[in-house]
């Protein structure tokens, strides 16, 4: 088995903390996101390949920042865009990467990259073997209202029965995440797009699959996040951080009050300040401050101020 971890998007919606760094390698606990799933990958006899999915532009942050794991399965597969409208969509960059890498003749596991999960893959590569047809992974939002931002799923047993892609009226708020496993007779993406169809979302080629085929299920409670705005982000360090607090070693907290879920980060100094889930990235200074649910990147100065849900930029100086 192959494994791709998707981790091509630009993630505008959480700039300025990603307009210079790939939201995959945000800090999340002691580690990050794509950190879990590599791990998990890495740790798995069955995958023989991990396939870094990125774009030119943050194509040196993730060499890196592997390079720095020393993990031996990871490798880079960067698509030709640098910019959001280059973009070639989900399915179209995977049928340009199967084709690029050479890698349709075996059974291929897709993730994002950006999400943070709460089942262990290798149960999810289980639940396949055991299925031997396409296999999603599948979570309950509880809400409707969540539920028409994803593909909804509606199962009997374990096969999914009706699989519609963001629907204004769903009919459950069983939803798709984007963990799927397909066998290698599977991977018809670029039959798919010939087809003309949507190159963009994954769930376009799950409904796809369904409508032509049998498709499984994999649902799992407990926790999914997907990481995509500031508030989701937060949710994830909480989940992780379970109200507690994460203090570096080289960070420096002085009269101070922290509450539950803060990440202050190497090298950043917390003063005469209240706290309470945000995370403070490298370098960055709170002084004076009530801090609630913000992000304050690196080498940033906040002084004198009552922030909350701030998402305050790199090297950014605001005192009041």
């Amino acid at each position: 088995m192959h494994a791709v971890v998707l981790a091509g998007g630009y993630a505008t919606r959480l700039w300025p903390v990603t307009k210079n760094r790939p939201k995959m390698l945000l800090p999340v606990g002691d580690s990050t996101v794509i950190d879990r799933i590599l791990t998990e990958l890495e740790d798995d006899d069955r995958v023989e390949e991990v396939y870094v999915s990125t774009n030119e532009r943050f194509a040196e942050d993730f060499e890196d920042h592997v390079a720095e794991t020393g993990l031996e399965k990871p490798r880079l597969s960067i698509e030709d865009t640098a910019a959001e409208d280059e973009k070639f969509g989900v399915v179209g960059a995977l049928a340009q990467l199967v084709e690029r890498e050479g890698i349709d003749d075996e059974d291929l596991l897709v993730v994002a990259g950006d999400n943070l999960i709460s089942f262990d893959l290798p149960e999810f590569i289980d639940a396949f073997e055991s299925n031997d047809e396409p296999t999603l992974a599948a979570y309950d939002v509880g809400s409707y209202e969540r539920a028409t931002s994803y593909g909804v799923v509606e199962l009997d047993g374990d096969e999914v029965i009706d699989f519609e892609e963001k629907p204004d009226d769903p009919s459950s708020t069983l939803v798709s995440i984007a963990c799927y496993a397909f066998p290698a007779d599977a991977i018809r993406f670029e039959e798919y797009l010939e087809d003309g169809n949507n190159p963009d979302e994954p769930g376009w080629f799950i409904q796809w699959l369904v409508d032509t085929g049998t498709v499984c299920a994999f649902p799992f409670d407990d926790a999914w996040f997907d990481i995509g705005t500031p508030q989701s982000y937060l949710d994830a360090v909480a989940w992780q951080l379970g109200g507690e607090n994460l203090v570096a070693d080289s960070a420096t907290v002085e009269n101070s009050t922290l509450g539950e879920n803060v990440h202050v980060l190497p090298g950043a100094t917390v003063v005469d300040s209240t706290v309470d889930g945000s995370v403070i990235f490298p370098e960055a200074t709170v002084d004076d401050c009530e801090l609630r649910n913000s992000i304050i990147d690196r080498g940033t100065h906040v002084e004198n101020l009552d922030l909350a849900g701030a998402v305050i930029g790199a090297h950014t100086h605001i005192a009041n």
